[in-house]
Parts: C-alpha cells; structure tokens; sequence
C-alpha cells in the first residue's frame, strides 16, 4: 500500500523555501474517485479501480495514481511525465507548472477524462502502449494525436523533487517498473479502465 498524507499541504508552500510538501490531498482525491465512479458505472467500465494524473503536482512527485474504488484510498503511486510544449524534449522546464493543449502538434498533454483502449506495440520503454480515448472537448483529439498510455526509461521509479521528470510530447509515460504494475492491472481488468488527467 502507497503511504499518504490527509491534508492540503501540498497545495501550499512553505514560508522560508518555498518547497511544496508530498502530502497528497486525499479529500480531494475521494471526491474526484466518486465522481469517477459514477461515471465509469454510466460506462459499464471497471468499477474495482481507475488511474488518475494530478498534473497539478510538480513532476518530480509522484503523481500518477492507481485508486482503489472498493477500499477509497490510492493502492499504488508513480511518477508521470506530461507534455514539453515548446520547450526542449526530455528536460523539466515546466516541472511546476505542466502547460495543457487538445491542439494536435502543441507536445502538450490533455486533460480529461480517458477510456482505456487496445493494448499495443510501443517503441519506448517495455514495449507496450494503449490507446487513450478522450471522452472530453479538452481531449477529444488524444488518438489523432497519438496520446498514448507507455513507459519510458527516463522516467524514474522514485521521487526525484526537486528536479522534475523528463519531458515527452504530451503522453503520459510511467517508469519501466511502473508501467508493468499498471499494464499487469490493464491487462487483468475484465472491462475497460478509466484514466483521469486532471490539473
């Protein structure tokens, strides 16, 4: 089980360095699971978990969440990359402050909400993707963008504030190691999953 916090620390910064905390707001969280809830039951998806992105957060932190619906609470945690937009690929430069887009060529990342599809052949990382399909006006053009769910090796398996993790062209991208947890999860699911970016 992932360790967590219980207040809005992480929202904040501290008076003399400025340095957010790692606290998650798990409030927060338990509202946005509610409402994902309902409406994976709307889509007849699978209602024991679903994935949310907090884009929100800086990059270096954990951000990338597995939710547990039936216990309420964040069964596993990972580091997630976002979108570079005009800034060099694979650096962090916008590690405190992830730019959003649904343009196609922007190399932001969407958010929204997510149905995951197919699992496919990907080039980076443990070679395996799965399409994203936007649900939302924010995300409606995730497939012909290219938007998929992969992993990456620059992605670090831990936290690595206060750098922030390497930048691609607005695919979600996990560690290696934390990409077979969630595609071992996917791959089990006898429905669909949901996977939320939020900001």
């Amino acid at each position: 089980m992932f360790a967590i916090g219980c207040n809005n620390a992480d929202k904040k910064l501290l008076a003399n360095n400025e340095t957010p905390t790692n606290t998650i707001d798990i409030a927060a969280l338990k509202t946005k699971a509610e409402e994902a809830k309902a409406f994976c039951k709307t889509k007849k998806l699978n209602t024991d978990f679903f994935l949310l992105a907090d884009l929100k957060r800086h990059s270096g932190l954990k951000r990338f969440y597995i939710w547990d619906f039936k216990k309420d609470t964040i069964a596993d945690a990972f580091l997630v990359s976002h979108g570079c937009g005009q800034n060099p690929w694979a650096m962090d430069y916008s590690r405190e402050k992830a730019g959003v887009s649904n343009t196609d060529g922007s190399h932001l990342s969407s958010v929204g909400k997510y149905i995951i599809g197919d699992r496919g052949y990907s080039n980076w990382g443990i070679n395996v993707n799965y399409l994203l399909l936007g649900q939302d006006k924010t995300n409606a053009n995730a497939v012909k963008r290219q938007i998929v769910l992969h992993s990456w090796e620059k992605v670090s398996d831990e936290e690595i504030y206060p750098a922030g993790t390497p930048e691609g062209w607005g695919c979600p991208a996990l560690s290696n190691a934390g990409m077979r947890i969630v595609d071992s999860k996917l791959k089990n699911s006898g429905k669909r999953v949901l996977l939320w970016v939020v900001q």
